[in-house]
């Protein structure tokens, strides 16, 4: 099975970034322990801070992936485009917060993107990667 993970923007700043909020951990090395657990599946990742270069990888990997892991971002309350790009591929799309979007600023609240997406997880941390994992797994 082929999954890939979309991050948006200043998500590869995690580890450095307002710790509080999104943790002490990087990307690269919560990555790395993804990859362990499930080593049998392959688990592709790719980052990016453009909107745009976000809807060519769900382009670029929305016909060949069994699902994509999303997480837009702050694209995820501004990107009508990244919504219709989700809505335009055949790959099922789970939308991934690390923080609890619906308990922050009110501006962060709304998902333009959640009614194109299988389903949404937010709020458990980066462990939020490991529960769409699990959801693709067990939803196959």
């Amino acid at each position: 099975m082929n999954i890939v993970i979309i991050n948006g923007p200043n998500l590869n700043l995690l580890g450095r970034r307002e710790t509080s909020i999104y943790g002490n951990k990087s990307f690269d090395n919560y990555l790395a322990e993804l990859r362990a657990a499930y080593h049998g599946l392959n688990i592709e990742y790719v980052q990016s801070n453009c909107e745009g270069t976000i809807i060519d990888y769900l382009h670029q990997y929305g016909f060949t992936a069994n699902a994509i892991i999303l997480n837009a971002g702050a694209y995820t309350h501004t990107s009508i485009a990244i919504a219709d790009a989700i809505r335009a591929i055949n790959a099922p799309v789970i939308e991934v917060h690390i923080s609890n979007i619906h308990a922050r600023e009110e501006y962060r609240r709304q998902s333009m993107i959640a009614g194109a997406c299988r389903g949404t997880i937010a709020g458990f941390g980066l462990d939020s990667y490991r529960l769409a994992i699990e959801s693709i797994i067990n939803n196959q």
